[in-house]
């Protein structure tokens, strides 16, 4: 398997996180790294979630909130 180099900014907590995390395991830092995205790029994708519940179908409830509200029968 041919590695690529790639660099990446941690904040000090979340480094030392990691590197305890890899030591846990018997790992090294980037070896543990790099099985955790190799899990996330490869889990299948959730759907993206959907509002459609309006007549407009567009899913900016929170800029259209009056609009919508007028939509239902909540204001009744």
């Amino acid at each position: 398997m041919a590695l690529k180099k790639t660099s990446i900014y941690l904040d000090d907590a979340l480094d030392r996180v990691l590197a305890q995390r890899a030591a846990d395991e018997g790992l090294t830092k980037a070896e543990w790294i790099r099985r955790g995205l190799e899990g996330l790029a490869t889990r299948p994708q959730r759907a993206k979630p959907t509002v459609g519940v309006f007549s407009s179908g567009i899913p900016d409830l929170a800029s259209n909130d009056e609009k919508y509200a007028a939509e239902t029968d909540w204001n009744d």
